[in-house]
Parts: C-alpha cells; sequence; structure tokens
C-alpha cells in the first residue's frame, strides 16, 4: 500500500469515527414509571406497559430507558420516588394511581405526565377538563361521573320495571 492511499484510508476512517462514537453514546428516551401500590400487588401494570411499548415498537435497554419506582401506598414514598423521577430528567412520567399525581405536579410543571387509575382528575385538580386537560398532565380516569344519567337510561332500556337503583358510585361520590 502507498503513503498517499494510507493516509486517504486513515483520513476516512477518522472522519467516520464521531459518527460511531455518537452512535455509542446515544441517548434513549426516559420513561419514569410511578406506580401508587407495590410490586407484590400491581407488577401485571408494569409488565402490562413493557408490552404496549414493545408492540409500539419501544424496547427496553434497545430504544427506551425505563425507570420504575413503587410508592407502596405511603405518600411520602411517592413524593421522594416523585423527585428522584424528576431529577433524573425523564421524556415523560406514566404515574398509576391517583394520589400519585400530586406529588408529581408538585416537583414539575415542565416534564409531561400521563396519568391512570385517577378517580376524578378534574376535582382532584390535575387537569381543567378531561376534554382540554391543560398544562403537563393528561390520562384517563375509569369512572366519568357524567356518565351516571346514561347508566340510569340504560337501565330503565334493559329493565323497564325498575323503580329504585343505588349507585356504589353515586354513594361514593355524594359523601
Amino acid at each position: 500500500m502507498r503513503r498517499r492511499q494510507f493516509l486517504t484510508l486513515l483520513g476516512g476512517a477518522a472522519t467516520a469515527l464521531p459518527s460511531y462514537a455518537a452512535l455509542a453514546q446515544q441517548q434513549f428516551p426516559l420513561v419514569g414509571f410511578l406506580n401508587s401500590a407495590s410490586p407484590d400487588t400491581y407488577r401485571f401494570n408494569a409488565d402490562s406497559f413493557r408490552e404496549g411499548l414493545a408492540k409500539a415498537g419501544f424496547v427496553e435497554g434497545r430504544n427506551v430507558r425505563i425507570e420504575t419506582r413503587w410508592a407502596g401506598g405511603k405518600i411520602d414514598e411517592a413524593r421522594r420516588y416523585a423527585g428522584e423521577l424528576i431529577a433524573l430528567a425523564p421524556d415523560v412520567i406514566l404515574a398509576s394511581g391517583g394520589d400519585i399525581v400530586g406529588p408529581l405536579l408538585h416537583v414539575t410543571q415542565t416534564v409531561p405526565i400521563v396519568f391512570t387509575q385517577t378517580p376524578d382528575p378534574v376535582a382532584a385538580g390535575f387537569v381543567a377538563s378531561l376534554a382540554r386537560p391543560g398544562g403537563n398532565a393528561t390520562g384517563f380516569t375509569q369512572v366519568e361521573y357524567g356518565m351516571a344519567v346514561k347508566w340510569v337510561e340504560l337501565l330503565k332500556e334493559i329493565a323497564p320495571s325498575v323503580t329504585r337503583a343505588r349507585s356504589a358510585v353515586w354513594s361514593c361520590a355524594t359523601r
């Protein structure tokens, strides 16, 4: 190999090295997962979340990082873990459980928070409305209390002879 060819090859390799180094140091999106329960009772939440991400093309360790914390029903733990997750600068946080959202919103107004299993996020002040949440929190709830009227209408269609009904949801909401 001649000197000129060697220098050309060396120069080409040197210009390619920064791109290989960038690939090696590539940072994957970081997703925080904060659950209000303990892993003993709700491990399936985290497993289902990972399965859903994988179906969408995000596989932990390959192209996404996931930091998981379990508060175990303790609000002090929730506050501590909320601070820990925010310190890691995640791209988004999944908050599973209504008592988790408050501590997260207390420590960040910028990191997107997606909540689940939150009974009434509007009444709790987490979002302005379900249709237009505003701020950095959004998500879904298992029960929309406005649906109670529809439940009664549906019940009347199914069983027209029923004259009295008591809803456990309504009983909890009016206490």
